[in-house]
């Protein structure tokens, strides 16, 4: 019989679980949603950020829940030989397709800030939904082709499987470890972390060149009103790219000339915050997900450190697998929690949407 403290412990892991599990769900939802309502909204990065939605509200029903089922039932698998490898085929995909999608977020804001002129050719609707496609279609090359294949695991691991199927492990082979965790997390993390270095030199140019334009504007009008000249002063404003001031090399100083870099001024100062956004929207990822794939154990998953050094070598309780795994999911509920604080727009249309 459980005594009051393990019926503590089990109250406690399932609030805490199905806490995680319902902020992930009606969270994601209510990004997905917003967005349809929202015209402002409907832009072609955030197509990205209602897939990535649509991928951790999937990560909660289809990997979160089973997950809750065996930790709330002391290990013991529920469901059968055939559901554990479609439990663990989903978990390995929509994870991973998850952190395809940041990458393709970190590529379009890349195009978008370091190359603004260019971004509305590079990213057309056509290459979104290739972007798309390969995002949704290639996960499944790392998690049910290998999984139903018995390709990711041991010998000894499969036939401990058969005759144990109310355990449902994940214990992967040396090889599998390696390419599904270089697919699924180094790779991408590692293109990701290029390309939001690049977005802050650029934005940090950016914001150099800005300050000097200011600082131009503000000398050339003090020395306009030193020398009577008063026309066309109040349309002097500071332009994006370069220091020549708009309407002094054409000539023009009236509204229509300076117009265009006001509006393109706007424009880079949004997209550099959501920029600001989608950064701390990967850091979140690679914090959440990075203990998963350095530290899993034998019985649950064995990624990189366990599976190359042995579960006898790099043991650890567990609980700690637990904890781990949840931290990672935890991730799937915190992505619209970033978007609510930091994204203006976003906040907003939560905002009208829950209203």
């Amino acid at each position: 019989e459980d005594t009051w403290e393990d019926s503590l412990i089990i109250a406690l892991k399932s609030s805490i679980m199905g806490f995680i599990i319902m902020a992930a769900l009606f969270g994601n939802l209510l990004v997905i949603v917003s967005v349809m309502r929202h015209r402002k909204l409907r832009v072609i990065t955030n197509y990205f950020v209602v897939s990535l939605a649509l991928a951790d509200m999937l990560v909660a029903l289809c990997a979160m829940c089973f997950n809750a089922s065996v930790e709330l039932t002391g290990g013991t698998w529920l469901f059968g030989y055939f559901m554990c490898d479609v439990w663990n085929s989903l978990d390995v995909y929509f994870s991973t397709a998850s952190i395809l999608h940041l990458c393709c977020i970190s590529v379009d804001r890349y195009y978008a800030i370091v190359q603004p002129l260019d971004y509305p050719l590079i990213m057309t609707h056509g290459k979104l939904a290739i972007m798309l496609a390969v995002v949704w279609c290639s996960p499944a090359l790392v998690s049910f082709v290998p999984i139903f294949m018995g390709w990711y695991t041991t010998e000894e691991h499969l036939e401990f499987r058969m005759k144990h199927q109310d355990v449902c492990g994940f214990t992967v082979n040396k090889p599998y470890a390696v390419i599904s965790s270089s697919v699924s997390f180094w790779v991408p993390g590692v293109i990701m972390i290029f390309m939001y270095y690049r977005i802050y030199v650029e934005a940090d140019r950016q914001e150099r060149m800005l300050y000097r334009s200011k600082v131009a504007a503000a000398l050339l009008n003090k020395h306009l009103q030193i020398n009577g000249i008063s026309a066309g002063i109040t349309a002097l404003q500071q332009p994006i790219n370069g220091d020549v001031m708009p309407g002094v090399v054409s000539g023009s100083g009236g509204p229509e000339s300076v117009s265009e870099p006001i509006t393109s001024s706007s424009k880079m100062k949004r997209e550099r915050k959501a920029a600001r956004t989608l950064g701390i929207i990967m850091s979140a990822f690679l914090a959440c997900w990075l203990p998963f794939f350095l530290w899993q154990v034998s019985g649950s998953s064995e990624y990189i450190i366990t599976t190359l050094c042995g579960d006898k070598v790099c043991y650890c309780p567990p609980v700690v697998v637990a904890i781990v795994f949840w931290i990672g999911y935890f991730n799937s509920a915190l992505n619209p929690l970033i978007y609510a604080y930091f994204n203006r727009e976003f906040r907003a249309a939560f905002k009208k949407t829950l209203q």
